[in-house]
């Protein structure tokens, strides 16, 4: 127990400590630990499901929306689904102790930087118990310690996992430990670690624009920015109708209650007429309310009146802005105005209008031609991903396990002095 006898403390202590033998686990036994995890879900599956239905009949006692009560299930699909994704971990490079670069001085000093972990992790989230076993995995492989904070709406789901993985761990020689949990601190606990500047080196947070901003805005810890998605699809004036098509039903209807998940629909005044009553008829056949402009809403009737507050909003729901634009420079205008920097995509024909697009849109993940939902970790090859960066330091979009680590540089000598 801490000095302090305070049993918050005490948790960050656990996790540092058992981060420390992280740090300097082999490749294989880090593995090892990833693969009992595996295994430990599998085996757990009835466990998890039982403690995912608590929570999610007490989030629908709550009101939560369709939206964080998709986020918030674990069903057996979906947990088989985590434990393939930790095993795709397992087959990363080990990121740590990889050299970045490196030189021999002139005075015969050999000088390398090298990737270190940062030491502990700390995870603020909601209703997202899947990122429990994403966050645990990248970290255990990183050589960090985790300090994971879930929310009340996952509680009893985080319980089990984190159980889970800590046996895990523990079963191959590791220190469990090294991943906590502080739900049952509740609030105060998530307003503590943000203040834990020496028992957690990083804060990472998912979730909604307003726990990011809190976390951003109130944390004395360092903090890897991940954002909301107000992620647009631009449909220009030479695209393709059935490429179009596909892309934005795929964009918005694939999976809505994800950051990924496009938001605004802006089509190219030239195309508008060719292509928006197809496209607004395929959304709305898909149950997606639409909300344009007085433009959009000239093509179809079921199209709603839009208001400012529209292009800013990220519903995380079968919602989505419709706006007809009369040039790629007013496109490029309004993602500049109303995006997040998360991922905007261009569906095109044109070459130079594509390369313009992806040179001048300031976001983490630009696409031509391509659904929104490919801006993920597992899509892109990192496997699970810790979440989607959308700050400009040293992680930006999709982060994977070369993102949750440093560097230091190691200098080796015979003697010289200066």
């Amino acid at each position: 127990m801490s000095v302090l006898n305070d049993p918050f403390i005490d948790r960050l202590e656990r996790a540092r400590s058992g981060a420390k033998r992280l740090a300097t686990a082999t490749t294989a036994s880090k593995d090892a630990a990833l693969e009992a995890i595996a295994v430990g879900i599998e085996q757990a599956i009835p466990g998890i499901v039982a403690a995912n239905a608590e929570d999610l009949r007490r989030g629908r006692e709550n009101g939560l929306d369709a939206g964080l009560l998709d986020r918030l299930l674990l069903d057996e699909t979906r947990l088989r689904g985590l434990a393939a994704a930790v095993r795709e971990v397992i087959a990363l490079p080990d990121p740590v102790g990889q050299v970045v670069r490196g030189s021999t001085l002139a005075n015969g000093i050999r000088i390398s930087q090298v990737r270190v972990p940062f030491g502990v992790i700390g995870a603020i989230y909601e209703a997202r118990p899947n990122v429990t076993v994403d966050i645990a995995a990248l970290s255990l492989k990183s050589g960090n310690g985790v300090v994971l904070r879930g929310g009340s709406a996952a509680e009893s789901s985080n319980a089990v996992l984190v159980d889970v993985i800590q046996r895990a761990v523990t079963s191959v020689g590791l220190d469990g430990d090294a991943v906590q949990t502080i739900d049952e601190f509740g609030r105060e606990g998530a307003s503590r670690l943000m203040r834990a500047r020496g028992y957690v080196d990083v804060l990472i947070p998912r979730g909604s624009a307003g726990l990011i901003s809190t976390v951003v805005q109130e944390s004395t810890v360092p903090v890897i920015e991940t954002g909301a998605g107000i992620v647009h699809v631009f449909v220009d004036a030479s695209a393709d109708e059935e490429m179009a098509a596909a892309i934005v039903r795929n964009a918005k209807t694939h999976r809505p209650s994800v950051c990924n998940a496009a938001e605004t629909l802006l089509v190219h005044r030239d195309a508008a007429e060719r292509l928006l009553p197809r496209l607004a008829a395929d959304l709305i056949a898909a149950g997606v309310t639409l909300n344009g402009d007085e433009a959009a809403r000239g093509f179809s009737e079921e199209i709603l009146p839009a208001g400012e507050a529209e292009w800013s909003t990220e519903h995380l729901a079968l919602v989505m802005g419709v706006r007809v634009v009369d040039s790629l420079d007013e496109a490029l205008a309004h993602i500049e105005r109303y995006s997040t920097r998360h991922t905007e995509s261009i569906v095109t024909q044109d070459y130079a209008n594509a390369e313009r697009f992806l040179a001048e849109v300031d976001s983490a993940a630009v696409m031509v031609n391509a659904s929104t939902r490919f801006t993920d970790g597992g899509e892109f090859g990192f496997g699970a991903e810790v979440g989607i960066s959308t700050q400009k330091l040293h992680a930006r979009g999709p982060m994977g396990l070369p993102e949750l680590t440093s560097t230091k540089w190691l200098v080796r000598g015979s003697g010289q002095i200066r």
